[in-house]
């Protein structure tokens, strides 16, 4: 759509979040070349769902003035985690178009078990949560991508750090589009609340 709407789809939080806007224009024409570019499932055209908060949470700290166009693509987290990573390599022309592409979510996000009284405690974490994020980029670092993919064999941390999928599949998307002699680097690397993770990695070209 031209002007996608800003969706709240969260709840328990201060209202100031509910009245936060993000008016980045739509990009109807890169929607059509999304949905053109991958043949291996059909893409459907949404009209009336907009820009959730797994996209202007972040993009309204990125692009401040919100005038970059943005689309959003859903995920279908029924699917095992290898869909998502083949799936993906269909999007690497968009890429090379000099689309910059975001997979938002967290390597360690469990809010079950939140350390509500850690909120202020800089960089605070649980062991398992530290283990499992510095697991996580070490395989990313080595390139170990089928291991992330199996993420659920990596330890007894793993079904702790992801205990629903809809967070960490994103890294997926974004590592399929990975090319052999991109730079990586890691940005806001620390565990928040005991058993949340906000690390971030960056795939560049030199």
């Amino acid at each position: 759509m031209e002007f996608p709407k800003t969706i709240h789809d969260f709840g328990g939080f201060p209202v100031a979040l509910f009245q936060v806007q993000y008016p980045a224009p739509g990009s109807p024409a890169l929607a059509k070349t999304t949905k053109q570019t991958i043949d291996t499932t059909d893409v459907m055209l949404d009209k009336d769902w907009g820009l959730d908060h797994g996209s202007w949470t972040v993009l309204r700290h990125i692009y401040t003035q919100a005038n970059i166009p943005v689309i959003q693509l859903s995920i279908d987290f029924r699917q095992p985690a290898n869909y998502p990573y083949q799936l993906a390599k269909e999007l690497r022309t968009l890429r090379n178009k000099g689309v910059l592409i975001i997979g938002s979510g967290n390597m360690v996000h469990n809010q079950g078990k939140i350390a509500w009284d850690k909120m202020d405690e800089p960089s605070y974490g649980f062991d398992w949560a530290i283990e499992m994020n510095e697991t996580f980029k070490k395989h990313i670092l080595s390139r170990n991508h089928p291991a992330l993919i199996d993420y659920q064999k990596l330890g007894t941390g793993a079904p702790l750090a992801v205990p629903t999928p809809d967070h960490y599949l994103p890294l997926l998307y974004i590592l399929a589009l990975e090319d052999k002699n991109d730079n990586l680097s890691f940005f806001n690397d620390a565990c928040v609340a005991g058993s949340l993770s906000m690390t971030s990695v960056k795939i560049t070209q030199d």
